[in-house]
């Protein structure tokens, strides 16, 4: 067996040299060619005519190994290299036809194969150009190097020539269609069935989004009342242990307050999900993109001071008033800026931004923390996902969701060490679409 395919082992790595259709057809030329010069050669020549073909064989053979080392080497200029190969092979031929008697001489016959071929890869109207070009060069050289020759021996050679040229020019033009036809198809069968299994993978996760999405929507309203009620009862416990000055009043009153503070994040967490399973139609109205995020700012900045995070606010006086949705885009700046505060470490900050970018609005929310790693990075708008332990991993792809509504995009970038900014982008003129 080890013997069986090291002896294949050639002919397979011959194989994939001649893959590409370039080098097959210089190889196929040359062997035509050449094996055509070598067979002439055993044609008796008058002793005036004689050549040394056996030297002109080796001499054709590297010349026709160069060209298929050429095409090799520099693909791009294939068409290129055959022209002037045709054009050296034409002249060689002439050559030929010179030295060996002219019009009696047997070279001729190499007109045939070198028409042929070329005709099939230049195509069919090549070829007959090569056909009338042949049979001037074979009535030249029989001008030059006596006997000549009448013009019905050179229109019967032409004949010979272009009939089978244009044949084999036009099977060669047809089969290229059709393979252009074919690649055509098959990228096209290609592009469809990309397209057909990245909306079948859609449809799936809309199907199984649409299930969370009426699930998360039914369980909210089911525990919305009994979060309710237990939050008024420890608010009515709070109230009544409030007064009694002892050791268990005291230790009662931090309990209610736990009590209390869990419920809170309940309700948060309810909320996030009805947002998210019942997302409102945007209602467009003008208004200041500036004094939303101001009043974004003020609105958290009690709970920032208590965290030990300040909060900054720079905006563009250039921004100006446009149509959107206040309560919608003030709800995806304040995720952000919830989710900046608690990556910002006690001391850090978080930093709010507008600027105008040519027809867009840019919103900004930076923070100093340890910011973001290219493997939540990669996963940080999809649904469900969260690094934190009571999270929903809604936020982020709530916000999308609003800026996509407002015909715009979100972006992100952390830099190594120097925390992170999401970018909000608005049109300033509302798409007609929205």
């Amino acid at each position: 067996m080890a013997v069986t395919a090291s002896t294949r082992r050639p002919w397979a790595a011959l194989l994939r040299l001649l893959e590409r259709d370039e080098r097959l057809f210089a190889t196929l030329l040359a062997l035509v060619m050449v094996g055509g010069l070598a067979a002439l050669g055993l044609i008796p020549l008058r002793p005036r005519h004689r050549v040394d073909v056996y030297s002109l064989v080796i001499w054709f053979g590297l010349y026709k190994a160069g060209i298929l080392a050429l095409v090799t080497v520099n693909p791009r200029a294939t068409r290129r290299i055959f022209t002037g190969a045709l054009g050296i092979d034409l002249l060689l031929v002439f050559c030929l036809l010179y030295l060996t008697g002219g019009g009696d001489s047997p070279f001729v016959n190499l007109f045939f194969p070198l028409v042929a071929v070329n005709a099939y890869y230049f195509g069919r109207w090549v070829g007959l150009l090569l056909t009338i070009v042949a049979g001037l060069l074979y009535w030249t050289a029989a001008r030059l190097a006596p006997p000549d020759v009448a013009w019905t021996a050179v229109a019967t050679v032409m004949g010979q020539l272009g009939l089978p040229a244009f044949a084999l020019g036009h099977v060669a033009d047809r089969e290229r269609r059709a393979r252009a036809e074919v690649e055509r198809l098959n990228e096209e069968l290609t592009g469809t069935l990309t397209r057909l299994r990245a909306a079948q993978e859609n449809l799936v996760e809309a199907e199984r989004m649409a299930t969370v999405g009426r699930l998360s929507l039914k369980v909210a309203h089911e525990v919305r009342n009994p979060i309710a009620a237990i939050e008024l009862n420890a608010e009515l416990l709070g109230d009544m242990v409030q007064g009694r000055v002892s050791e268990d009043g005291t230790e009662a009153t931090a309990l209610v307050g736990a009590i209390r503070d869990q419920v809170a994040a309940l309700d948060a967490l309810t909320e996030e999900y009805l947002a998210f399973a019942r997302f409102p139609r945007p209602q467009f109205e003008e208004d200041s993109v500036n004094e939303m995020v101001a009043a974004v700012a003020e609105f958290v900045r009690p709970l920032a001071a208590r965290q030990g995070t300040a909060i900054k606010v720079t905006t563009d006086p250039t921004v100006p008033p446009m149509e959107f949705d206040r309560t919608l885009l003030r709800q995806a700046v304040l995720n952000l800026v919830k989710n900046g505060m608690e990556a910002a470490s006690p001391g850090g900050t978080v930093t709010l931004t507008t600027s105008r970018v040519d027809e867009t609005v840019e919103i900004a929310v930076s923070d100093t923390g340890a910011g973001i790693s290219p493997e939540v990075g990669r996963r940080l708008f999809e649904q469900f996902f969260t690094t934190k332990p009571q999270g929903t991993g809604l936020g982020l792809s709530i916000s999308r969701q609003i800026l996509e509504e407002h015909g715009g995009k979100i972006h992100w970038s952390s830099p190594p060490g120097a925390g992170a900014t999401f970018t909000m982008v608005l049109p300033i003129r509302k798409a007609e679409h929205v």
